[in-house]
């Protein structure tokens, strides 16, 4: 039987690729894609509410973007795209609202985790985000 190879995928492809259909989010981590459920809705209120907290009183002192699971690319050469759950950057590091993904790694990033959320996986994706200059607070 012969091995089937698969080439690792860039972050322009992944940008160009469909929503999945059942809604799920998407991640691209070093070339590969990587799928997960719909966020629960206790999860995705306690997002809604650090987004709605942080982009008032980011937007009242014009200090920059604050987004929500907007993809950032991480790491090149492989590709990285992470979409955190609540974004933020800020206007001097990111002056302009990117049309596409975000090229630098946010200021702040939120990730809300669920109960069931491996600890394991929560650690290398805050590792991804400490090595590519995010700041852990």
């Amino acid at each position: 039987m012969q091995a089937v190879l698969s080439r690792l995928i860039t972050a322009a492809e992944f940008a160009r690729m469909p929503n999945s259909a059942d809604g799920s989010k998407q991640e691209l981590v070093g070339g590969e894609i990587f799928e997960m459920p719909p966020v629960n809705g206790r999860r995705g209120i306690v997002a809604s509410r650090i987004d709605r907290k942080l982009g008032n009183f980011v937007d009242a002192r014009k200090l920059g973007w604050v987004a929500v699971g907007s993809g950032t690319i991480l790491d090149r050469d492989p590709d990285t795209v992470r979409g955190p759950d609540v974004s933020f950057y800020s206007i001097a590091r990111q002056p302009q609202m990117p049309e596409d993904y975000f090229e630098i790694p946010p200021d702040l990033a939120v990730e809300v985790l669920s109960p069931d959320d491996r600890r394991k996986k929560a650690r290398e994706k805050i590792a991804e985000y400490v090595v590519s200059g995010v700041r852990l607070i």
